[in-house]
Parts: structure tokens; C-alpha cells; sequence
């Protein structure tokens, strides 16, 4: 049985346990968050060293990092070891998105060393080995099968873009910029035909019950710019997507709903409500949002900007962006970036709605700063590694090197230090 048939029938799953143990949260209310579809855990019973997250707007919002390779570059070993700086750095899930090259011996490798849940789109796979021409039924359900019995623990199926939807979005500055959606888009323009993986939702769904892989419904027309946002294209999608949320409650598979994309700052609050209601409350899976458009090589600072937001008004988990949006295929370094930026911003958000134990760690570090505790500052940094080379580059460039576990830093200098002056107001006064 899937986790959310257990939950239905009183099961308490060793997965729902820890979730609610990692959560803080009465077992009770985890599980009824599983049953009735608003909390998701995504893993399939191949995956057999993964740790399991709960996905959810009543939980800690979790990020996830895209990885995987293209058809000009990178291969599996630097993959391998962007997939463990983003599990070192936080990510909750990532992703494989790998379009070229050995997929399959990518995927399986990135399984065996993935201790967090991996999610896959299963149509770069079809269009690699079969070409963007040819979505036979049989063809679509063979590679969905074979991720499944490899033990991927989620997939992103775009199944909402209709035939009918296509011309809507044809009208926007850029379109449609999903590479699922746009690979599918003109299958179904060529051959006059409706979307084969909505045609197959029925047969996707046996297969996900069967591994209980939670399926992340696609928005295949999410917008690309901000110009696009909120249009009718991207909310005819939605309406669709909610209606296979509940086909998939009626299975019996756990689903959450991918969401944009490029969106204003001020129409994200009305972005995230409309997917709660239009999806039954579906855990929402956002990519960004990146709220401004002219910033390339900063959109891990943007899109943070408008994931914390996207959060803090009910998304479920982020999707990460890196300096190289738009630009190009993220190294290493990227990876971490985006990893840090975006627990950030999801830290944020759970701080200002106060979710249970989330603002322990900001405390905690405002005591060492207190106290000038340097190493404990940097062992409760979201990026440790960076805030002590930030603190040895100050002293190495200031006239006071070896002053490491000073009472002051270099911005300020021991005589207008405000914290060490306040702490011995304190103690005059006390």
C-alpha cells in the first residue's frame, strides 16, 4: 500500500513516524496530512537508503536542487558530486533532469548514493532514446516502469497541458518555456492529437501505486517572464491539474502540484491560494518565483526573493535557481549557491509562521554573538564553510591577524563594537 493508504486505514508507517518526529508535530496530525493528500512523502519502496521528508504547507517548507546533465555538457562523476554538495548544504529532494548521455546509469548511480528523495521528468528520457516524435502509450509506461522499479521517488508528469491550452500560450512574449511542456506541446500540434501522458493518466497511476511514487504534476505552461504571469494559459493548466489531484486521491497515490515560474511580487500571494483551492490544498511545489526578469546571474538572489515569499503564503517546497539561470548548466559551486540561497528563503518564511522549532537556530546564534562564541556562529550557519572564510579573509586583510576569538570584528574594532559595549552596560549595571 502508498503511504496515503495507510494513513487512511489508521497505519502509522515508519515514514510517518520520523516525519513527524523531524517535525515536531503530533503523529496524529501528520498522518491525517498524509491520508487526506495535503502532506506528501515521497518514497518508493525501492529507494532503500533514503531518509524520508514529509512535503507539506503545515511543515517545514522544504528546496529541492535540480541536477543532471544536458546534451553538451557535464558527465556522471560531476554530477555525482554536485549531488552530494546539494545534500551536504540542505536540500531536501533533488532532482535528475539529465537529458543526455547514459540517463539510465546516471539515475541508477545518483540512487545509490541519494539518501534524500529523487524526483525525474520521464519525458527527457522518452525524447533521448525515442526522439521527440514518437509518445506511444506502450513507450511512455515502459520508461515510467522502469524509473519506478529503479526506485525514483517522485516524477514530474506534465499531464495538465491539454491541446486546447496550447494556442493560449502561443500569445505570450515567450511562450511556453517548460521543456516537457514545449517537447509535448508540439507533438500535439504535429499530430492533431491530445496529450498522450493525459490519455495514460489512469495507467501512470497503477504504476505509482504500485512503487508509491508520488507524481508532481507538471506545469508545462507555467510563465517565463513576468509578462506572462497569471494568464489565462497558466490557470486553464491549474484547473486541470487540480482535477488529476483528485484522481489521484481516488488511487490512492500521493501528488502535489508544480507551480510557477516568473511572477510579480504581488500577484504571489494570489498564485498560491488559487492552487490550495483549485487543488484540494495539494502540497505546492514552486520553481522560484524569480520576480525580476533583468537579473542574470543574480536570479539565486531573485528567485529567493520571491520563493520566500511563495512560502511564507503557502508553497510547500521550493524549487532552487542558481547564478546560472537562463545562462547556462550550473557547476558545483552554482549548486551550493542556489542550495544556501533558497534555505534561506524557506527558513525565513517558516520563522515568520512560526513553525515548531524554527527560529531555535537564529537564537541560538544570537547568543554566540553575544558571548563573540565564533566557532559556535559558524557551526549553526546554514553555510559553515563560508561565514569562517569570510572571518579569515577580515582578519588576514585587517591589522589585527591573529585576533580570531576576539571580543569584536573588523567592521567595527574593539572601541565601537556595540555588542561588546552592551555587554558591559550589562554587567555595570547588573
Amino acid at each position: 500500500m502508498t503511504q496515503m493508504e495507510n494513513a487512511r486505514k489508521g497505519i502509522i508507517t515508519p515514514e510517518i513516524r520520523l516525519v513527524a518526529q523531524s517535525e515536531h508535530l503530533p503523529l496524529q496530525t501528520v498522518m491525517q496530512g498524509v491520508a487526506e493528500g495535503k502532506i506528501v512523502i515521497p518514497a518508493n519502496i525501492n529507494h532503500k537508503n533514503l531518509i524520508p521528508c514529509g512535503i507539506g504547507r503545515m511543515l517545514r517548507t522544504k528546496i529541492n536542487a535540480n541536477l543532471g546533465n544536458s546534451t553538451l555538457s557535464s558527465c556522471s562523476g560531476a554530477e555525482l558530486s554536485k549531488l552530494n554538495i546539494a545534500i551536504h548544504y540542505g536540500a531536501d529532494t533533488v532532482m535528475d533532469l539529465s537529458t543526455g548521455g547514459e540517463i539510465d546509469s546516471l539515475r541508477r548511480k545518483m540512487l545509490e548514493h541519494c539518501s534524500v528523495p529523487l524526483g525525474t521528468v520521464p519525458v527527457y528520457e522518452i525524447v533521448a532514446r525515442y526522439g521527440s516524435s514518437d509518445f506511444a502509450k506502450e513507450k511512455i509506461l515502459g520508461v515510467i516502469r522502469e524509473q519506478a522499479e529503479q526506485g525514483v521517488d517522485y516524477m514530474t508528469i506534465h499531464a495538465g497541458l491539454l491541446r486546447k491550452y496550447v494556442p493560449l500560450a502561443l500569445k505570450r512574449k515567450l511562450g511556453i518555456v517548460s521543456r516537457g511542456g514545449a517537447l509535448l506541446a508540439a507533438w500535439m500540434q504535429e499530430n492533431k492529437k491530445e496529450n498522450p501522458f493525459y490519455e495514460a493518466f489512469d495507467e501512470i497511476l497503477e504504476i505509482c501505486r504500485k512503487h508509491d511514487v508520488t507524481l508532481s504534476l507538471g506545469d508545462g505552461l507555467r510563465p517565463g517572464c513576468l509578462a506572462d504571469a497569471s494568464d489565462e494559459a497558466q490557470f486553464a493548466e491549474l484547473d486541470t491539474l487540480g482535477e488529476l489531484v483528485f484522481r489521484c486521491r481516488s488511487a490512492g497515490v500521493q501528488a502535489m502540484v508544480e507551480g510557477p515560474g516568473h511572477v510579480p511580487l504581488d500577484q504571489i500571494r494570489e498564485n498560491m491560494e488559487r492552487e490550495q483551492k483549485v487543488c484540494g490544498d495539494a502540497p505546492f511545489y514552486i520553481l522560484g518565483p524569480v520576480v525580476v526578469d533583468c537579473a542574470p546571474g543574480y536570479d539565486h538572489f531573485v528567485a529567493g526573493m520571491g520563493g520566500m515569499m511563495g512560502a511564507y503564503y503557502g508553497a510547500a517546497m521550493l524549487c532552487y535557481v542558481t547564478p546560472k539561470e537562463h545562462l547556462g548548466l550550473p557547476n558545483a559551486d552554482d549548486v551550493r549557491r542556489g542550495v544556501v540561497a533558497f534555505k534561506i528563503a524557506a527558513h525565513a518564511a517558516d520563522v515568520a509562521l512560526h513553525k515548531p522549532f524554527c527560529r531555535e537556530q537564529d537564537d541560538a546564534i544570537s547568543d554566540a554573538r553575544a558571548k563573540f562564541d565564533w566557532e559556535k556562529q559558524f557551526e549553526l550557519a546554514l553555510d559553515p564553510e563560508w561565514a569562517r572564510e569570510l572571518r579569515k579573509q577580515a582578519l588576514d586583510e585587517s591589522s589585527a591577524p591573529n585576533q580570531h576569538g576576539s571580543e569584536y570584528c573588523t567592521m567595527c574594532g574593539p572601541d565601537f563594537c556595540s555588542v561588546r559595549l552592551s555587554a558591559k552596560l550589562k554587567k555595570d549595571i547588573s
